[in-house]
């Protein structure tokens, strides 16, 4: 949000820089990032003089120039050739000298020295709208005659600069989003801090009913939407362009003026906070304002000629006939004020901040107004708002106040009523802050004090304050105004010793594999866990269904909790391969989400919802690119099962207790699964589809293995790591050529025959693979080699043959191999 350091000032006096400030609000809370600074007028002007035009004679290579002198009161006079038609002698002008930067839009150009059909110039007499103080170009300015030459053109027009502060604020802190909600806080960091302040804004006693010309009625059927509306006529308005401060407030924050009486609402919304609507009250059919909801699918069109179905949970602002604005969101395409416009409505409320919420992301709109209603404004600030913008439109546009306020609030909303005992805030903090500091800090919030004790107060919170309702919400911001630095590191920590439990030596085992992968070319990635639920539409890996949906989604893009790791990963391969940077490795640890309505239970609310901490890696592009020393080559699918293979080996798994299978589903077009042998998928590897490609617009193939972190470390929950001297004795190698069916995969060649021998047995490698003429139909042949040990003597050739007999055996028997 953008805060004008001068419109602060008008609510409470300062004298620090804006950087000054930047720095309180962040210490505070508000933390504050850019200060920019801007003017009233782009450039500020700067460069530009007022001359007197002493000679001035017609140009002799031209129809339409002149050649002037002009004295800029500041020695002799300048020679500036001047194209306009009412140059003269005599006047006084706008005159920008070389090196002036002026400015046409966005465009910049600087004001040199030239020479203009044969004769020097040495600046430039200015008009308007080259100066960017009116949009005449009908000549150059002419100014009155009492105006000293070498005046600065910023001081004649009086510009002024001004300082945006660029305020990130919190979803919480709603109280916060306006100039005088940011002053308020201020004006508590400024009491602290030993600063004379006052906080004050504007008095609205000036308001006064002028007739009762035109009285509109105003009904609110749905308290429980609205539980306070409030509103009055001002007649007989000129709608127009506003002046120049009002314009100069909302430019400065980024906003485009648009009359005066929108400029009016936008100002006391961004002044206060408070959102209001002006309809045109010629419009308002029956003379009659009505606070409802309409049926079900009811269709309206919004201003920006968008229709929209509305639900039977939207409320509206309605006249006798139809509805006529979203309340708290929109307005409708015929509601609002045009230049005919001569008697207005003025509309002041507070709705409920769900309410508003819900309608906002139902319709798909997002508002300034919605932003802050659904957050929660003050509903004590109503009248106070209703009063300025009615004062400000007779000022501004020759109104007449005709007819009473209208205020429908049938249950006022109370203060926040808390127990603060200081001990409590000792207990919080870890500081024994004064009870005469507290005070002055809850009372410069805007806490009322109603009772006190030696041992603690009794506090009523604004109701605007909806982030502060309990003791441990003033405890914080009694801390924030006080500061946190102001808090002093203790010499000593108190500490207990606890046991490494799993969740410690799953921390370890995940830093130890981050190490390794890093040492392997990947970078760690962080992705959001909220997701988009139409990436899973379709899919019956990860089924819809099984999605955990959020209530109140801030967008459809972040609608629900994510149920793999792969999307997050395929949005960061299509932010970097957008970018020129496709060749990438990524891998990532997080909690992935399940739901199953089977498992419901209305005594265990949590109990259909589940998480499981996965890890994924993704790799893609090339493997080895713009290498002197090795051509270029493509990752493969190969790559990336060895990377999960080495995981598993660093994690101390055991490979005769898995269960290696293919795999293909929706989300891999060719893959492998790891089991226990208790049927637990540990992890899973492949090559993905085109079509979920195709959904990132990414070209390369991606090669993405998902493990399940949670059910690796129950696998290797009693490992323990163990090691030995290697083996003085010699290993001794065998290779096997068999002929097998297509179907058969290397995995079951390798379970067989470490089923076959646990001791001897330390290495099955694969190492070459054959199908084509010269073989059976439907056959394939594996050269396998087989890597024997003992620990404790050398092999014998008896040994050894027994041992490849019983395998070769085994073979024939389970997989109906052959040896070539």
């Amino acid at each position: 949000m953008n805060i004008s350091y001068n419109w602060l000032k008008e609510y409470v006096n300062f004298d620090l820089t804006p950087e000054q400030v930047a720095a309180a609000l962040t210490s505070i809370g508000l933390e504050t990032g850019e200060v920019e600074e801007v003017q009233s007028i782009k450039g500020g002007l700067e460069g530009l003089v007022i001359g007197k035009v002493l000679t001035c004679e017609p140009h002799p290579n031209s129809d339409h120039m002149h050649i002037t002198t002009v004295d800029l009161g500041q020695g002799d006079p300048v020679q500036i050739v001047c194209g306009a038609s009412n140059v003269a002698a005599g006047q006084k002008v706008v005159v920008a000298t070389l090196g002036t930067k002026l400015y046409d839009g966005d465009e910049c150009f600087t004001i040199k020295k030239s020479k203009l059909r044969g004769v020097e110039s040495n600046g430039m007499i200015c008009a308007e709208d080259e100066i960017g103080i009116g949009t005449s170009h009908e000549g150059i300015i002419v100014l009155p005659d009492d105006v000293e030459p070498g005046t600065l053109a910023k001081d004649y027009y009086n510009v002024k600069s001004d300082y945006v502060l660029e305020v990130d604020i919190t979803p919480n802190r709603a109280d916060a989003c306006s100039h005088y909600g940011v002053a308020r806080d201020l004006y508590a960091w400024l009491v602290q801090n030993g600063h004379e302040a006052e906080l004050k804004r504007p008095s609205v006693e000036a308001f006064a009913v002028d007739n009762h010309d035109l009285d509109i009625d105003v009904v609110v059927e749905n308290t429980e939407a609205c539980p306070r509306y409030a509103g009055v006529v001002v007649k007989n308005v000129t709608v127009k362009e506003s002046p120049e401060w009002l314009q100069a407030k909302l430019k400065a924050i980024g906003l485009r003026p648009i009359n005066n009486i929108v400029d009016i609402t936008n100002y006391i919304l961004h002044a206060y906070g408070q959102p209001m609507h002006c309809f045109d009250a010629d419009k308002i059919k029956g003379g009659k304002i009505v606070v409802k909801t309409v049926a079900e699918g009811t269709p309206f069109v919004t201003l920006d000629g968008v229709e929209h179905k509305l639900s039977d949970r939207d409320l509206m602002i309605c006249n006798a006939e139809e509805p006529m604005c979203i309340a708290g969101v929109f307005g409708g395409l015929d509601s609002g004020t045009t230049e005919e416009t001569r008697n207005v409505f003025f509309e002041s409320a507070y709705f409920h901040p769900t309410w508003v919420r819900k309608t906002a992301r139902r319709q798909g709109l997002s508002t300034d107004s919605s932003f802050r209603f659904e957050r929660g404004i003050d509903p004590n600030g109503v009248i106070y708002a209703l009063k300025e913008a009615a004062i400000l439109a007779k000022e501004l546009a020759g109104g007449e106040i005709a007819c009473e306020i209208k205020d429908n609030y049938p249950s006022p909303i109370a203060g926040f009523p808390v127990e603060l005992p200081y001990a409590y805030v000792r207990s919080l903090i870890g500081k024994e802050i004064p009870a005469g500091v507290i005070k002055r800090i809850v009372s410069s919030l805007e806490m009322e004090i109603t009772g006190e004790t030696g041992e603690g107060l009794s506090l009523v919170v604004p109701p605007y304050r909806v982030d502060v309702q309990r003791p441990c919400d003033v405890v914080e911001d009694i801390l924030r105004i006080y500061g946190y630095n102001n808090v002093e590191i203790p010499t000593s920590v108190k500490a207990c010793l606890s046991v490494e439990g799993a969740e410690d030596k799953s921390v370890k085992l995940q830093n130890l594999v981050s190490e390794q992968l890093v040492g392997c070319g990947f970078n760690e990635i962080l992705n959001n866990s909220l997701t988009s639920a139409s990436y899973y539409e379709g899919l019956e890996t990860y089924k819809p269904e099984n999605l955990v949906r959020l209530m109140n989604p801030l967008s459809n893009d972040l609608n629900v909790l994510r149920g793999t790791l792969l999307f997050g990963g395929l949005e960061s391969i299509e932010h970097n391969a957008n970018r020129k940077n496709a060749d990438l490795k990524f891998f990532e640890f997080g909690n992935c989400y399940h739901y199953n309505a089977g498992k419901q239970n209305p005594e265990k609310a949590l109990a259909p919802y589940s998480e499981e901490l996965h890890m994924g890696l993704w790799v893609t592009g090339k493997r080895v690119s713009n290498s002197w020393a090795h051509a270029d080559e493509d990752s493969s699918v190969y790559e990336l099962k060895a990377y999960v293979l080495n995981i598993l080996r660093r994690l101390g798994v055991n490979f005769g207790a898995l269960v290696f299978g293919t795999l293909s589903d929706d989300i891999y077009a060719a893959a492998l699964s790891v089991h226990t042998r208790g049927g637990k998928l540990l992890a899973t590897l492949g090559i993905l589809h085109k079509k979920l490609l195709k959904m990132f617009d990414i070209e390369n193939e991606v090669y993405y293995a998902d493990l399940n972190w949670r059910e690796l470390m129950k696998a290797v929950k009693n490992n323990a790591v163990t090691y030995k001297d290697i083996s003085k004795y010699p290993a001794v190698k065998r290779d096997l050529a068999l002929l097998l069916d297509k179907q058969v995969q290397f995995a079951e060649i390798e379970k067989i025959a470490y089923e076959t021998d646990k001791k001897l047995l330390k290495r099955v490698e694969l190492f070459d693979v054959y199908e084509g003429k010269n073989l059976e139909a439907g056959k394939k042949s594996y050269a396998v080699s087989f890597t024997l040990q003992d620990e404790n003597a050398t092999l014998n050739d008896k040994q050894i043959d027994k041992l490849m007999n019983k395998l070769v055996q085994n073979l024939e028997t389970k997989l109906g191999a052959k040896l070539r």
